[in-house]
Parts: structure tokens; C-alpha cells; sequence
């Protein structure tokens, strides 16, 4: 028999194997991953921030460090040459520039469901409809945004030649101070400050959305080699994603607690700005019937045919390869729901 010490050690290897065996993997068996931010740390990617600090990627079995973007950083890039193992890439528009340039990346979910761009002018300015754009001073993003511009102007008739558009820099005093008709803005970020620096009743805004046409933006990627070789991670990374989302929005104190704790100078009154306005983009549409990071076909097949027909991707791309859905249609849709 066993005397009072060996049952107890007895009892406590056991209970320690259970717990062991209860573990989706341990320490050793860990993939170390990486994904990285189309920008800085900001709320805008809270929910990511938040699995990670909550252990959901590794309960997965991703060791996965989060790296921030910048001006000069393209995830495509990264991303394909496995720099970097997933990424939050710009949008439906450089997935398509990524593919025409034959770059080995698939899209595996789109955050933004809708156009998160909206260009601002003053109500009592000269420009009150887009048709006023002709001979104005409009700035935009060359990365992106132009594309949602043109494709606005297009749709009234407007030839972009006919408008001064110049490249937007990071501040948007020139706004402010009434030298730029015309800004871009983000629904969480430069509006809020914006906003903030001038008469809410005097500002006008144009919506892609209200001219017929939707952009998805904030895509998710990695490469085609992980895609193939290691589907089940791939699940995983984008079943702890959507549960650090879930969570944010659900406590977004602890959402942007989780951002601040990287990135302690930011305003925290503009942090919670912004995780309200990315929840609105993120749940719109189909979204809220799909669940988060949903590919819409249809959206997707909307911005492909008007990329191609003016010229921003050379040829028509094969969007079956280019965006796979099956990875996230491998979770159950109540989990992927709000």
C-alpha cells in the first residue's frame, strides 16, 4: 500500500498529467508566427492586441508577436516573403495590386466591411457637392483612398483632371487652416481630430457608400505556402482574432487597455473613439448576419471590376484564389457573430 506522502504524490502527477493533456499544446510545441499592422498601434487593431495578451493564440499553438506597420512597410510584401506570417494588409484594393503582380498572398478575412474613407468639406465652403470638386484643392492618400476618390468622381461625371488633387500628409492643418476644399479622413482617426479642431455643424462629408460604390479595407493575409501547409493554424490564428475582437467590443475598456499597454502616449479619449467607429465598420453589411472578417463575394467582385476597368490592375485576377473564405467558414457562425 501506499503511504499518506506517495498518495499524495500519486494524486498530484496525475492531477498534472491531466492538466497537461487538457493543453491545445505546450511551450515546445508552439509555432512561432508574426503578423504585421498596416500601421501603428492604435485601437484600430485593439481586438488583436487583446488575444494576445489573453493567451488566444497560444491556446491555438501560435507564438504569435504582433509587428507594428508603417508609411514604408507593405504587408503584401512582407507577407510574401515570409517576413512576416499574416498580415493586416490595406485593403481589397492592394490584395488585387499584390495579385496582378503575381505576389504569393491570399486573403483570408476583411475587417472593414465598408469604406472606411470619407472626405470632409466645409459647410460653408464652395464645395457642396461633388460636382463643386472641379478646380478645387483636394488632398488624398496615395495608397488606397485615391482610388475610392476617382472611382466617386467617376461615378458624377467628374474627370479627376479636372480636380487639384494633392498628396495628403499626416496633419490636417492645411484643412483646418483653409488652404485644402477638400481632406480624407478615416471615420476613427483624422475626423475625430478634425472634429475636434473645428465646428462639427460646419463639416460636410462624402461617402463612397452614397455614390454606389464600397471598398473593403483592412484585409487579412498570409502567404499561399502557410495557406497550404498549415491550414488548421490558419483557423486557429483567425479563431483567436475574431475572440479577441469579440472581447473587445464587449469590454472596450480592456480592448484599449490592451493597445495602451504598448503604446502608453496615445489619447485615450481618441482610442475610444476609434474602437466605436472600427466596431460600426466592422459589423456592417453581411458581417452582421456572417460574423467578423466575413468576405463578401459580392463586394469583392464590385471593387475587382472597377479596378480593372480603370486600370489599376492590368488583367482580371482569379478572386477564388485570391480571397479563401474556407478558413473562416470552418468556424461555426455563432462564433464568429457578435
Amino acid at each position: 500500500m501506499l503511504n499518506r506522502r506517495q498518495a499524495i504524490a500519486s494524486v498530484a502527477a496525475v492531477a498534472a498529467g491531466s492538466l497537461t493533456g487538457s493543453m491545445p499544446t505546450s511551450a515546445q510545441t508552439l509555432t512561432k508566427a508574426t503578423l504585421r499592422l498596416k500601421w501603428l498601434p492604435q485601437a484600430q487593431f485593439a481586438g488583436f492586441y487583446l488575444a494576445v495578451a489573453k493567451g488566444y493564440y497560444r491556446a491555438e499553438g501560435l507564438d504569435l508577436t504582433i509587428n507594428p506597420g508603417g508609411p514604408n512597410l507593405l504587408a503584401e510584401n512582407l507577407v510574401a516573403t515570409g517576413a512576416d506570417t499574416f498580415g493586416l494588409s490595406g485593403g481589397t484594393d492592394s490584395v488585387f495590386a499584390a495579385r496582378d503582380k503575381a505576389l504569393p498572398i491570399v486573403c483570408i478575412g476583411v475587417s472593414h466591411q465598408v469604406t472606411p474613407f470619407v472626405f470632409v468639406s466645409r459647410k460653408d465652403g464652395p464645395v457642396k457637392t461633388i460636382q463643386d470638386f472641379k478646380g478645387r484643392t483636394v488632398t488624398t492618400w496615395f495608397t488606397g483612398a485615391n482610388h475610392v476618390l476617382n472611382g466617386m468622381l467617376v461615378k458624377e461625371g467628374v474627370k479627376p483632371e479636372e480636380v487639384k488633387i494633392q498628396p495628403q500628409q499626416v496633419s490636417v492643418t492645411p484643412f483646418v487652416d483653409g488652404s485644402v476644399d477638400v481632406v480624407t479622413a478615416t471615420y476613427y482617426n483624422e475626423l475625430y481630430t478634425i472634429m475636434a479642431r473645428m465646428p462639427k455643424d460646419n463639416l460636410r462629408t462624402f461617402v463612397a457608400e452614397d455614390y454606389g460604390i464600397t471598398f473593403p479595407r483592412d484585409t487579412l493575409i498570409t502567404s499561399e505556402t502557410f495557406a497550404k501547409e498549415k491550414p488548421e493554424l490558419v483557423k486557429g490564428f483567425l479563431r483567436a482574432s475574431i475572440k479577441g475582437w469579440k472581447e473587445a467590443f464587449a469590454d472596450p475598456k480592456a480592448g484599449v487597455d490592451a493597445v495602451m499597454a504598448v503604446a502608453a502616449t496615445l489619447d485615450r479619449a481618441h482610442q475610444d473613439f476609434m474602437l466605436t467607429e472600427v466596431k460600426r465598420l466592422m459589423t456592417a453589411g453581411k458581417a452582421a448576419e456572417n460574423g467578423l472578417f466575413w468576405i463578401d463575394p459580392v463586394s469583392i467582385k464590385t471593387a475587382h471590376d472597377f479596378f480593372l476597368a480603370n486600370k489599376v490592375i492590368s488583367r482580371p485576377l482569379d478572386l477564388a484564389a485570391a480571397y479563401v473564405g474556407d478558413f473562416l467558414s470552418g468556424l461555426p457562425v455563432a462564433d464568429r457573430r457578435l
